[in-house]
């Protein structure tokens, strides 16, 4: 067995992992390495579902036509690749690029005004807040 590396994740898993871990008698790490182990090993496998599936993702063939266990493939790869791609693409810098003002919360907690050129505005200071 090799030995294990630090890496993150992302809390949503993380919390849920401790959830269903406890169920199982795992600790969270061991639920995400189970989790892993079994995403990798369907992933792995060609079979003609996994085939079909894969189809329905690229758009060549409907979602429909899926059995129900495909669907429920299918569905958990999409939601995993939506929420990969929303964690590394930063809305605000694309509304930014578009000329859009946004406001958000920033690191700590203040919430700025974000103009298209670049220029931020403290609207309320993480202290000011009741």
């Amino acid at each position: 067995m090799t030995a294990d590396r630090p890496t993150r994740f992302a809390s949503d898993l993380l919390e849920s992992a401790a959830v269903e871990g406890k169920r199982e008698s795992r600790s969270a790490k061991q639920q995400l390495d189970y989790w892993a182990r079994v995403g990798r090993s369907v992933s792995m496998h060609q079979t003609a579902a996994r085939r079909r599936v894969v189809a329905a993702l690229a758009g060549e063939l409907p979602l429909a036509d899926l059995t129900e266990a495909e669907r429920l493939v299918a569905n958990a790869d999409l939601d995993a690749s939506i929420q990969m791609q929303a964690q590394s693409w930063s809305f605000g810098e694309h509304l930014a690029t578009e000329g859009v003002t946004t406001v958000a919360l920033d690191d700590e907690g203040a919430l700025v005004e974000y103009r298209p050129d670049g220029s931020r505005l403290v609207l309320v200071a993480p202290d000011s807040r009741a």
